[in-house]
């Protein structure tokens, strides 16, 4: 009898040793996320998001160090459309990225899921050489004008032209990637360029000056970006997701606390960005306005414009279904078990606080 006992017994542990193994073998040995812009320095870095201080303080690494879990950071200097691609070839797990690509990619049926905001209610910069005639938008028209198409810059751009009766088709544009433009511009081989926080770096060097931010018009001229998963690796490990989400809602509020504003941008500045750069960016702004990772009527009604936008201006062939993109439940349970529920103001779809 007691012969019996022991072979139970020492079956049954075989098959607890048998599933741990199993479930060991289940979790993936590398985290693949993307960057849809280009990094700098050895390793690359980039700044301007919580997604950035996730990546500048190792929270993700740390996370899952014990379980031998490696993460890799992927940047692309093709920004959101090289990203798109990669994620097409399934070589990445998560994407940071911005509304419009993201917006491409689903309406040319790439499986993923919109997790959280990282970066939110960033407006565009359009700057000329400082010794140009042109003062407004409106004077853009017939101008040689770089725009990084594809990315989500360009659907403001388009917003701004459109609020002053004009439109691409009004200008020559030129497609240029962020750091061309730049070069382009501070060598006058463009009469604008239309980009982000970059630009501060050429005003302050007197190589140009910037006349317009489109912030300054309302939330409605923002840019929003993300982070999202691929269908296969949400389905496969939605316990490794949720943590992601974790790392990624304790790196939001770490960089929306005024606190750590100066904190925040001397590790932004390991980007390449100054802290001056930083400080210009973000000036009269508070940082949880900026870093917000909530999902709320406001930023469904900004991807459902996106969306809006990008179909009136063919540049899809199809309706984007919005509403069953986000999936809110990772950062639901993060922002519960980090006593964040109420922690970032929400706001409703007109940009204003909801009550």
């Amino acid at each position: 009898m007691r012969y019996f006992k022991l072979l139970k017994s020492l079956a049954v542990i075989a098959a607890l040793a048998t599933a741990a193994l199993d479930a060991h073998a289940d979790k993936p040995t590398v985290i693949r996320i993307g960057v849809a812009q280009q990094g700098t320095g050895d390793p690359p870095t980039f700044g301007g998001s919580p997604a950035a201080t996730v990546q500048l303080q190792q929270r993700l690494e740390k996370e899952f160090a014990a379980d031998g879990i490696k993460v890799q950071w992927l940047f692309f200097k093709g920004a959101g459309p090289a990203v798109n691609e990669a994620i097409a070839d399934k070589s990445l797990d998560f994407a940071f990225q911005g509304d419009l690509p993201s917006v491409l990619a689903r309406a040319n049926g790439l499986k993923t899921h919109i997790l959280l905001e990282s970066g939110v209610r960033a407006g565009i910069k359009i700057a000329v050489p400082p010794d140009s005639d042109i003062h407004t938008v409106k004077d853009l028209k017939g101008r040689r004008v770089g725009i990084f198409r594809g990315t989500n810059l360009q659907l403001v751009v388009d917003n701004a032209l459109a609020a002053n009766q004009l439109d691409e088709r009004d200008l020559h544009v030129i497609n240029l990637d962020a750091a061309s433009s730049l070069a382009a511009l501070a060598s006058k081989g463009i009469d604008a360029s239309t980009n982000d926080y970059h630009l501060y770096r050429l005003r302050d060097q007197g190589l140009a000056k910037i006349i317009y931010e489109s912030q300054n018009d309302g939330p409605q001229f923002t840019r929003q970006s993300h982070l999202l998963v691929t269908d296969d690796f949400d389905h496969a490990h939605p316990d490794i997701v949720q943590r992601v989400v974790n790392a990624f809602v304790k790196g939001s509020q770490w960089s929306s606390d005024e606190a750590n504003r100066d904190a925040l941008f001397k590790l932004w500045a390991q980007s390449g960005v100054s802290v001056a750069e930083w400080q210009a960016e973000f000036a009269n702004q508070p940082l949880k306005g900026r870093n917000s990772p909530l999902i709320d009527p406001f930023i469904v009604a900004r991807y459902k414009s996106v969306a809006q936008d990008a179909l009136k201006l063919k540049l899809i062939r199809q309706p984007v279904d919005v509403d069953s993109w986000f999936e809110p439940r990772y950062l639901d349970n993060a922002l519960h078990a980090q006593n964040l529920d109420h922690y970032w103001t929400r706001y409703d779809a007109a940009g204003k606080p909801a009550s």
